[in-house]
């Protein structure tokens, strides 16, 4: 095995985190616009680094999950401040407030879910009778 291939890389172009990640060149410009990754430039190339990469993933991780772009920035200031406890009881509040929303959301489609079903059931039983 090659020993360049066998480590992993430094540094990296915009290019290659979009094709990595899924995501558009632009997605990543637009994160680095609202302060939450800063690479360097060469010329006018944007020279990104491991750590840029671990917060790329941490800002997707976070949008899959739902997290406000405010909530990821202040869970990666924390993050630069090296204040790890810090970090964790922001990180547990924020994580219980999105599961009591997303269980609040998951009681409203299952009462929904009920309600179209017993229409449903009751339009057919009308359908029936109608035959």
């Amino acid at each position: 095995m090659n020993r360049a291939a066998a480590e992993p890389r430094d540094l990296f172009a915009i290019a290659d985190l979009a094709a990595e990640f899924g995501i558009s060149t632009r997605a990543i410009r637009f994160y680095e616009s609202k302060g939450l990754l800063a690479p360097e430039r060469v010329g006018g190339a944007r020279i990104f680094r491991r750590r840029d990469r671990a917060r790329l993933m941490l800002i997707l991780r976070g949008k899959r999950l739902g997290f406000s772009l405010r909530d990821i920035s202040d869970y990666l200031g924390l993050y630069d401040a090296h204040s790890q406890t810090a970090q964790v009881a922001l990180l547990v509040e924020k994580v219980d407030e999105r599961l009591a929303l997303l269980e609040g959301q998951l009681a409203d489609l299952q009462t929904t879910i009920a309600e179209l079903r017993e229409i449903r059931q009751l339009a057919r039983e009308r359908l029936d009778q109608d035959r």
